[in-house]
């Protein structure tokens, strides 16, 4: 079973409120690098379980969610803490920069 949280607009605020630290990635199912880093996105979400969740928000679902954050491509990788983005990545990373993002934000 899969650690990651699939956001929608309407969930989207109370995560925010619930955890001081969440990584989100914003993807579309027909994106290519998104499906390359999707195993790492799993392997994340194991890695960080009851500790820091690893959220999902896909753009053509939740173009609202996009919009308000000015996500332009995809994969765009971000940290929030407490409520406000405090590092974004875009394209492909490796499991050592995602961790490295959440690690600095903590």
């Amino acid at each position: 079973m899969s650690n990651v949280v699939h956001a929608t607009t309407a969930s989207w605020e109370a995560l925010l409120k619930e955890n001081e630290i969440m990584f989100v990635d914003f993807f579309a199912t027909w994106c290519g690098p998104c499906k390359m880093l999707a195993p790492e996105i799993e392997k994340l979400a194991d890695e960080y379980v009851g500790q820091v969740p690893v959220v999902k928000v896909d753009v053509d679902e939740e173009p609202e969610l996009a919009r308000r954050y000015n996500v332009m491509s995809i994969p765009t990788l971000f940290v929030f803490k407490n409520g406000e983005a405090v590092a974004t990545m875009m394209g492909f990373q490796p499991l050592q920069a995602m961790k490295n993002m959440i690690e600095k934000a903590k």
